[in-house]
């Protein structure tokens, strides 16, 4: 019964947005150059997230935050971002009832390959594979360890580039990326 009560609250969010009219003002990035890399940050607590939003923006990313998983299901809408971080717990009682969550597990895995999930969470160590493939993101972060989260971002950047490049580049050559 609860699960179904997920599903029917899901599925509600995911049909108000995608009835909703387009917006020029959904567009995050309309001015990103094409090189240029951007991130999506879905953390409720403001010290994490101007902790978070400041090493992204020293690595390089434009940033755009959302507030809600409401905000974020509309900006992944027009944008198909190169990283995210979110909460287990943002906007949700935990990584199962998470929307944004829910929603990266369902993109096609085309899509899904070009963008790094990072997941924030209370209970899981950090750098659990996994428990990051268990959760379908790419690296996990234990809030304890926030301070150093620069670091194990770039070694995660890095784990997954090396993993996925013969992959990518096969990808490439057939068309498919």
């Amino acid at each position: 019964m609860v699960e179904e009560n997920n599903m029917d609250k899901k599925k509600i969010l995911f049909d108000k947005i995608d009835s909703e009219s387009y917006n020029v003002l959904d567009k995050p990035f309309n001015f990103v150059k094409e090189r240029g890399k951007t991130a999506l940050i879905c953390e409720a607590d403001p010290v994490v997230r101007v902790k978070i939003s400041n090493i992204l923006e020293e690595m390089g990313y434009y940033i755009t935050e959302s507030a809600t998983a409401h905000d974020s299901l509309r900006d992944m809408r027009f944008h198909a971002y190169h990283l995210i971080v979110v909460n287990e717990n943002f906007d949700a009682q935990g990584a199962a009832d998470n929307h944004v969550l829910d929603y990266i597990r369902h993109l096609p895995m085309n899509v899904r390959r070009n963008i790094f999930v990072i997941m924030l969470s209370v209970g899981v160590s950090t750098m659990d594979n996994m428990a990051a493939f268990a959760e379908s993101v790419n690296l996990i972060i234990n809030l304890e360890n926030i301070d150093d989260a620069g670091a194990i971002i770039e070694r995660g950047i890095a784990d997954d580039e090396a993993f996925y490049s013969t992959f990518k580049s096969a990808m490439k050559k057939a068309g498919h990326l």
